[in-house]
């Protein structure tokens, strides 16, 4: 076979793959040796540099203190390069992303909270000396009907890098798709950028979905990328519409590289801050492989007061647009975790993954300090691996967990406690995110993975399916699949 046909395969399987694994089929039901899909080639595709959070003593670092995490870009990545045949980059793992891509079966909040959180102990899987703490936030769900306005502006990567199947036609067929799950007063806004910024689209009612769809089938990719002077224009056409009470974002989609303009990601950062103070948001959306700038995006993202996504197929448009787009309007902001351990209980812990949202412990209780967002019906999950004290009893308080949050940005914090012991018998919640904490550190080939390996991955998610709305955490069993062989192939 021909290296040019096997390149052509491998792209193949990167546009389909997605939707064959979302309807219940594998990535590649073969073996991937058959079809001799090679190891692509170092992409240009730009990740920052972290090591894994570090075992800390509870009697030197007493508290535990960072910012909660909604993004599920790294996810999203991690699948392109699987399904491109490709190994995973490992500093393309974000473990906090690969625990929030998924929804989790926690309780609604009650009485006057928007958010419900919950916590539980158990065995560490890959480590039979240490416990595993799970805690988790689930944000208060809200009807599609009950939604308030939507004041959307678009802004659309037109440049010439985008001019792929999997980057500019793919978002196009998932606005087009989204338009038919919004409200009819919720209004869009288009702006493109190229080599020139353009507003094709001033602000218009989705009721007006015909002239809204004129204007998405327009879009075409050419030129070069001038994102800085876009973002101008989209914040100023969503100030312009703003809408008192609304949902008020701007959701950008790009391959991620400003070449034009203003490039330097402090300057990006400085601007989408100011916006969000004033109540605009932003959501990016990364699209295709070999030119993403994954460290620049996130960073705006966690800045403009949005999450970071990543859409490789048409079916990740409809997961973050239309079957989980509750998650696009807050309703918990500045939301931060602060966990005080037991030092009679608890040796040692170790914060699994959100290694750029750690936080001084003194930022906790500073309202002024930014933290993240949290959606209506979104959970956020998070692992510590514990270092039990010898000789502690099993029914000892092992830590509080502390939980502040605004209902409304710019409001006082509200302060949620929990009181965390071991507990008696540990869910599927736990399960799968011990499953999926493991892979991720294996992907990492992170120094505290223990005794993970693949077959502990498959148990830990095959034991916990009964919650799969939607069928991603089968999925999930289907990507461990391929990346076996992939790994396997480029020994």
């Amino acid at each position: 076979m021909r290296k040019s046909t096997i390149w052509g395969l491998a792209m193949m399987l990167s546009i389909v793959s997605c939707s064959v694994a979302d309807s219940g089929g594998p990535i590649y039901s073969g073996d991937m040796s058959e079809i001799g899909i090679p190891q692509l080639p170092e992409s240009g595709d730009k990740f920052e540099d972290f090591a894994d959070n570090p075992f800390l003593n509870v009697a030197d670092h007493p508290k535990s203190t960072f910012s909660v995490d909604a993004d599920g870009a790294s996810y999203g990545i991690m699948r392109k390069y699987i399904s491109n045949g490709s190994p995973v980059r490992k500093h393309s793992v974000r473990i906090e992303e690969y625990l929030n891509y998924f929804t989790f079966d926690y309780p609604e909040p009650t009485g006057s909270e928007s958010v419900a959180i919950n916590a539980e102990v158990g065995a560490c899987p890959w480590d039979e000396e240490h416990l595993l703490m799970r805690i988790g936030i689930k944000g208060k769900s809200i009807a599609q009907s009950q939604m308030p306005k939507a004041n959307y502006v678009f802004l659309v990567d037109v440049s010439g890098s985008m001019n792929c199947d999997d980057k500019l036609p793919l978002l196009k067929q998932g606005l087009k798709d989204l338009l038919e799950h919004l409200n009819p007063d919720d209004r869009i806004s288009i702006v493109t950028y190229s080599g020139e910024v353009k507003k094709i689209l001033e602000s218009t009612p989705v009721r007006d979905s015909k002239k809204i769809s004129t204007a998405i089938n327009s879009l075409e990719a050419s030129g070069c990328t001038n994102g800085g002077e876009a973002l101008k224009m989209a914040y100023e056409e969503a100030m312009a519409n703003y809408i008192v009470g609304g949902n008020n974002r701007v959701i950008l989609g790009t391959d991620g590289d400003f070449n034009v303009g203003v490039t330097s990601t402090e300057a990006l950062v400085s601007f989408v801050e100011s916006y969000a103070k004033k109540g605009i948001y932003l959501t990016a959306c990364g699209f295709g492989y070999g030119n993403l700038n994954d460290a620049m995006m996130e960073k705006i993202s966690n800045h403009g007061n949005g999450t970071y996504e990543y859409i490789d197929c048409l079916d990740e448009m409809t997961k973050v647009f239309v079957n989980e787009v509750g998650k696009l309007l807050a309703v918990a902001s500045d939301s931060k975790i602060q966990i005080s351990f037991n030092p009679s209980a608890v040796g040692a812990y170790r914060l699994i993954g959100y290694e750029n949202r750690v936080m001084s412990d003194k930022d906790f209780d500073d309202d002024s300090k930014d933290a993240g967002e949290i959606g209506a019906g979104q959970t956020i999950t998070a692992l510590y691996e514990l270092i039990p004290v010898e000789g502690a009893s099993a029914t000892a308080k092992l830590a509080d967990f502390d939980f502040r949050y605004k209902k409304v940005l710019g409001s006082d914090s509200r302060k949620l406690n929990l009181e965390i012991t071991r507990s008696e018998q540990t869910s599927e919640s736990f399960s799968f995110a011990a499953g999926v904490a493991s892979y991720g550190m294996i992907l990492r080939d992170s120094p505290y993975k223990g005794k993970s390996d693949w077959k502990m991955c498959r148990e830990l998610v095959k034991s916990s399916l009964s919650y799969d709305p939607y069928g991603y955490r089968a999925q999930l069993l289907d990507l461990m699949a391929s990346v076996e062989k992939i790994i396997a192939l480029n020994k």
